[in-house]
C-alpha cells in the first residue's frame, strides 16, 4: 500500500466517516466545518493523487464525481500500525505496548480492556 500524505489522509478520513462515498460538495462542506476551506483544485489534485494510488474510485454522476473509498479505514489502520511496529520497534509489539504505558498514552481502563481483549481469544497468535 502506498503512502499518503497528512492532506490526503485527512480527505480520507471524510470519506470514510460518509460510509465511504462523497460528493465533491461533501468535501467542501466538511473542510469547512473542520475550519479548514481548501480550493477546488487543491481538492481535486488530492483526490486525483488518491485515485492514481488505489485509494479512491471516481464515479461520474451527471456532472458530479462522487469519490468511493477502494481501502477501507480499518485496512488503512492495519497496514500503517504493521509498517509503524516494523520501522520503529523491529516487530516487537510488547515494546510498543511498554512504550504507551510507560509515556502514559494508554490509561488503565484502556490496558485492562485489551487485556480481557486477549484473554477472550481475540488476538490472532
Amino acid at each position: 500500500m502506498q503512502q499518503i500524505s497528512n492532506c490526503e489522509l485527512e480527505l480520507m478520513k471524510i470519506i470514510w466517516g460518509s460510509k465511504g462515498k462523497a460528493l465533491y460538495a461533501d468535501l467542501v462542506k466538511a473542510l469547512e466545518e473542520k475550519g479548514t476551506p481548501w480550493t477546488k483544485n487543491t481538492i481535486i489534485t488530492l483526490c486525483s493523487r488518491l485515485v492514481d494510488k488505489g485509494f479512491l474510485k471516481t464515479n461520474k454522476i451527471g456532472r458530479r464525481n462522487e469519490y468511493t473509498s477502494v481501502i477501507s479505514e480499518a485496512e488503512y489502520q492495519a497496514t500503517q500500525t504493521q509498517d509503524f511496529l516494523e520501522k520503529i520497534y523491529e516487530g516487537d509489539a510488547k515494546g510498543l505496548v511498554a512504550t504507551l504505558l510507560q509515556k502514559d498514552l494508554l490509561s488503565c481502563e484502556e490496558y485492562e480492556d485489551l487485556k480481557r481483549h486477549w484473554e477472550r481469544g481475540g488476538g490472532s497468535k
